[in-house]
């Protein structure tokens, strides 16, 4: 008989515990892994150095020990991708210094993975004339590419 009147205190036990469990969580903001990409100057000549900088962040850290930082570098409506990885520099900074032999309208991919998360912002900038754009592309105005990175197919990368 005393078997059968604890057993429904059981499952009630279970969800105090849970609750209890997760209530310390639920005080605990979710952090995010933030990219700041940045291409200086955003329009260079031909052999002229650029420099590509992506600033990471995880909440207010600095992430100085990503676990990969890649950038994807292409011309417009070139398959060719050139990527290249990056090594920390200072502050969340992961610096490129990068010049380049032909004229026309780049890309630019930071695949940043850390903390278990990926983020790949996009830029776009000119070297020289431009040249077409890729299609679908915002055009010089790209700070809102990170935006888009949701729900484009990157299945390629």
């Amino acid at each position: 008989m005393k078997r059968i009147k604890s057993a429904p205190l059981l499952p009630l036990l279970l969800i105090l515990g849970l609750t209890a469990c997760n209530g310390n969580n639920a005080e605990e903001e979710p952090q995010f892994l933030e990219v700041d990409l940045s291409v200086n100057p955003e329009k260079a000549e031909v052999n002229e150095s650029v420099v590509f900088e992506a600033k990471v962040t995880y909440g207010e850290e600095e992430v100085t020990d990503a676990d990969e930082v890649k950038f994807e570098i292409w011309r417009a409506n070139d398959e060719d991708h050139e990527k290249i990885l990056v090594e920390h520099a200072e502050d969340g900074i992961y610096r490129l210094e990068k010049s380049f032999s032909e004229e026309g309208t780049y890309y630019i991919y930071s695949h940043v993975t850390a903390r278990r998360m990926h983020n790949m912002p996009k830029k776009e900038f000119i070297i020289g004339q431009p040249s077409e754009p890729e299609e679908g592309s915002p055009g010089a105005d790209t700070d809102n590419m990170e935006d888009q990175n949701d729900t484009e197919d990157h299945s390629s990368h």
